[in-house]
């Protein structure tokens, strides 16, 4: 890609759309009603023309209410589909589980463990009793009861990406070199290096989580706003208003490791 492309201080929202972009959640139900809260207050003391709320993916794992992110956001849908909710890479491990019980799999080697006690399920009090693989069994046995169908058809649901204005919006980024209309949903759920290390602009800002860092990096050609939510107690969000772009935060309690 050549320095053609969209450089973030020039990137506009549509005219009259306001945007909001949430990173990853991860289990955090607390930061994600907080959020939410916020953008309602914003947009009822400065109402827009139109609005998009998108969610960045990573709605489970790590953190401790998984099922609640997922009854809020099917709520939050039902109530007004201009709440978007993108795929993340654990999103989409969780049914993977749910289809196919790998004990050294994403979900249980990632946060899984506490996305099930969410619904009420232990995936490894048994193992001392009957080893890893049993327990696994017999949790996933239950963890496919307690998950609602609507929860699997919530993951199912979940697009890979979506585009407004100047952005492009995704989970984890691109692969560099590859037209935005032809990328691999691997890539917009796992990549990091390449992605990350490609100097040059992009035909749109890509706005993405999936990388934890300290605070939202705001690049030229990318906008990370995954701050470890889960564990570091601050949500962060991309707010887009014409050419106006902000950092909004809400913070909770923290989770030392």
């Amino acid at each position: 890609m050549t320095e053609t492309g969209i450089h973030f201080l020039d990137a506009r929202g549509p005219d009259g759309m306001r945007l909001y972009a949430i990173g990853d959640v991860h289990g955090r139900h607390d930061l994600l009603a907080a959020m939410h809260r916020r953008i309602e207050s914003e947009l009822e003391y400065a109402p827009s023309t139109d609005w998009r709320i998108i969610h960045l993916g990573d709605y489970t794992d790590r953190g401790p209410d998984s099922k609640s992110v997922i009854d809020f956001l099917i709520e939050a849908q039902k109530r007004n589909p201009r709440n978007l909710m993108l795929a993340g890479n654990h999103d989409l491990g969780m049914l993977d589980f749910l289809a196919d019980p790998d004990p050294d799999g994403l979900f249980m080697r990632y946060g899984g463990v506490q996305t099930a006690q969410s619904y009420g399920v232990d995936l490894t009090g048994d193992a001392r009793w009957f080893g890893k693989a049993e327990a696994v069994r017999r949790g996933h046995a239950a963890l496919v009861d307690a998950v609602p169908q609507a929860h699997i058809d919530f993951l199912r649901s979940l697009q890979f990406s979506v585009i407004f204005g100047d952005f492009f919006f995704c989970h984890a980024g691109i692969r560099p070199g590859i037209p935005l209309e032809s990328q691999n949903p691997q890539d917009l759920i796992w990549i990091r290096d390449a992605f990350h290390h490609h100097p040059g602009l992009y035909p749109k800002v890509i706005v993405h989580g999936h990388t934890p860092v300290p605070e939202p990096e705001v690049l030229a050609n990318r906008v990370n706003v995954d701050t470890l939510a889960w564990q570091s107690g601050t949500l962060s969000a991309l707010a887009v208003n014409g050419a106006d772009k902000r950092i909004l935060a809400v913070q909770g309690k923290r989770f030392d490791p």
